[in-house]
C-alpha cells in the first residue's frame, strides 16, 4: 500500500495533512518545523483539516491576489470581521433596535431646540459590530492607502535586497515554504510577491484596527471622521450597553446621551458641505508626506519568517515612519488636530445644551466621554502606527469653551455660523485664548472691509480714466463692445 496520501482519505497525522495539501513542499515545511523544535509526528492527530486548509489558503490568497491596490481590501475585510466577532457579536433583538432608533428620533427633537442646523435626513439605524465593519471599512482603506503604498514599495525594496543573488521567477524564496509557491502554480516574481505581501500585511493592519474599533464605538461618527457616504445616524446597542454597565447612570440615559452626540455629528457633517472632504483631504495630505525609514524597516524584517504574516504585521507596527520635520507636515498635522478639536468641541457643547434639561446625569456623562476621547483606545493607537497620526482631538475642551462663548455673545446662530466657510474656522491662537476669539474675528472682518473699500475706490477711479469710463450707451468702455468682442487693431470690422 502506498504511503502517499490519496484524495478523499482522512488524514491520520499532521504529516499526512501537510503532504495532502503541499505535495513535495511538505518536506520543506516539516524541516522548518523540526528546526524550530516541533516534531510533526508528535503532534497527534487527526489535525483539523479546515484550519490547516484555511491557513495555507490565506497565505496563497495574499500572494496571488491581483489588482488589490496598496491595501488588500479582501484581507482587511476578513480580518476585521474576525476581530469584530471575536468577543461575540449576536444579532440585535427587535427591542434593542427599537430602543436605539427611538433614542435617535428623540435626539433630533432635542437638537432642534438648540441648533439651527437641521436634521441630517438619513435613516436611523441600529447595527451590530459586523454591520459597522461592512459600512465603514471602505473609508479606513482609503485613509490608509497613501501610507500603505509607500510601505509596500519600501518593503519590496528591503526584502528584495535580502534575497540571495540569483533568485528568480519560480524559485523558492527563503523563509517562504515551497508549498506556497507550489499552490501558486510554482512561479512568481519575488519583487511582485513582496509588493503583494506588503499590501496584504497592510490589509491585516487595517482590518485589525477596524475590527477593534467596532468593539469600542457607539455610532458611525464618534471617532471624529465622517465614515459614511450617507447621512444616516447609527447606534451600536451592544457597545452602548457594555459602556453603561457599571456606570451610575441608567442605560436609558447613556443611550440617549450617545444618540444626541451621534445626531449632532451627522447634522454637522451633512449641512457643512465642505467639512467631510476638508477632513479627509487633510488626512490624505499628511499621509502622502510621510517618509519610510528604510533602515528601521530593514531592522524590523531582517530575521522574520516571510510566511509568518503576523510577524510581518508586528514588524510594520514597530515605528518605521520617518521623523516628520518639514514645516509643511507640521502645518498639515496642526490643521488636522485643530479641525478635529473643533468638530468634537461643537458636538460636545451642543450635546451638553441639548441634554442638560432632560438627563439628570448629563454633566458626568459629558465628562466621561471627554476623558474617553482624550485618552483614546487601543484601536486609535493602532491607527497612530498605521497612518502615522492620532485621531484624538487634543484640544476639544478649549474648542467647546470657544463655542460656548460665541453662543453667549451671538446666540446659537452665531455659534453655528462659525462653520459657514473654512476660512472662518478658529485657529490655534483662538484655542489658546477662546475669550479673545470674537475680538480677533471682528478685527479681521474690519480689516477685510477696509481692503474691500480700498479696492473699490481704486477700481472706481480707474473706471473714470480715459478709455475706461462709462460710454454714452451706459456700458463701460473697457476694450469690449456690448457683445463682449474685443476692440483691437486686428479685430474684424463690425
Amino acid at each position: 500500500m502506498s504511503d502517499q496520501h490519496q484524495p478523499g482519505d482522512t488524514p491520520q497525522s499532521w504529516e499526512d495533512m501537510l503532504r495532502s495539501m503541499l505535495g513535495d513542499g511538505a518536506d520543506d515545511v516539516m524541516a522548518e518545523m523540526r528546526a524550530r523544535g516541533i516534531d510533526p509526528t508528535a503532534l497527534g492527530g487527526p489535525p483539523d483539516p479546515v484550519m490547516m486548509q484555511y491557513a495555507l489558503a490565506q497565505v496563497q490568497k495574499m500572494l496571488s491576489a491581483e489588482g488589490t491596490g496598496p491595501v488588500n481590501a479582501d484581507v482587511a475585510h476578513d480580518v476585521a470581521r474576525q476581530v469584530a466577532v471575536s468577543e461575540g457579536d449576536p444579532s440585535l433583538t427587535g427591542k434593542q433596535a427599537k430602543d436605539a432608533t427611538d433614542a435617535l428620533a428623540v435626539a433630533e427633537l432635542w437638537l432642534d431646540a438648540v441648533t439651527d442646523l437641521p436634521p441630517a435626513g438619513g435613516t436611523r439605524r441600529a447595527w451590530n459590530r459586523s454591520e459597522w465593519v461592512e459600512a465603514t471599512l471602505p473609508v479606513w482603506n482609503e485613509l490608509a492607502a497613501p501610507v500603505a503604498s509607500s510601505v509596500s514599495e519600501a518593503l519590496a525594496t528591503v526584502l528584495r535586497d535580502q534575497l540571495p543573488e540569483g533568485v528568480d521567477d519560480g524559485e523558492a524564496v527563503p523563509g517562504m515554504p515551497a508549498g506556497v509557491l507550489h499552490g501558486l502554480g510554482g512561479t512568481i516574481d519575488p519583487t511582485q510577491m513582496m509588493r503583494r505581501l506588503g499590501s496584504a500585511v497592510f490589509g491585516m493592519q487595517v482590518g485589525q484596527a477596524a475590527g477593534t474599533l467596532s468593539r469600542e464605538v457607539f455610532g458611525a461618527t464618534d471617532v471624529g471622521l465622517p465614515l459614511l457616504d450617507s447621512p444616516d445616524t447609527v447606534l451600536l446597542p451592544t457597545n452602548v450597553a457594555a459602556f453603561a454597565d457599571g456606570l451610575d447612570a441608567p442605560l436609558e440615559e447613556v443611550r440617549q446621551f450617545l444618540a444626541v452626540r451621534e445626531a449632532a455629528h451627522a447634522r454637522l457633517f451633512t449641512h457643512v458641505p465642505w467639512l467631510r472632504s476638508h477632513l479627509l483631504s487633510i488626512v490624505e495630505r499628511y499621509a502622502r508626506g510621510i517618509t519610510i525609514d528604510l533602515d528601521a524597516l530593514e531592522a524590523q524584517v531582517r530575521d522574520i519568517d516571510l510566511a509568518d504574516s503576523d510577524a510581518l504585521r508586528s514588524a510594520l507596527s514597530g515605528g518605521v515612519f520617518g521623523l516628520q520635520n518639514t514645516d509643511e507636515q507640521k502645518a498639515v498635522l496642526l490643521n488636522l488636530e485643530t479641525t478635529l478639536a473643533l468638530v468634537e468641541g461643537w458636538v460636545d457643547e451642543v450635546t451638553a445644551v441639548a441634554t442638560l434639561p432632560h438627563l439628570p446625569h448629563a454633566v458626568p456623562l459629558r465628562e466621561m466621554i471627554r476623558r474617553r476621547r482624550a485618552a483614546g483606545g487601543p484601536a486609535e493607537q493602532t491607527f497612530s502606527t498605521l497612518v502615522g497620526l492620532e485621531l484624538r482631538p487634543r484640544r476639544s475642551r478649549d474648542a467647546a469653551t470657544l463655542f460656548a462663548i460665541v453662543a453667549r455673545a451671538q446666540g446659537t446662530a452665531g455659534r453655528d455660523a462659525v462653520w459657514d466657510h473654512p476660512d472662518l474656522l478658529p485657529g490655534t491662537q483662538d484655542l489658546d485664548d477662546p475669550s479673545g476669539y470674537l475680538v480677533r474675528r471682528e478685527a479681521a472682518e474690519n480689516e477685510h472691509a477696509d481692503v474691500d473699500a480700498a479696492l473699490k475706490e481704486i477700481f472706481g477711479e480707474a473706471a473714470g480714466t480715459d478709455g475706461s469710463g462709462a460710454g454714452e450707451s451706459g456700458t463701460a468702455e473697457t476694450g469690449t463692445d456690448e457683445s463682449g468682442a474685443a476692440d483691437s487693431p486686428d479685430a474684424p470690422e463690425r
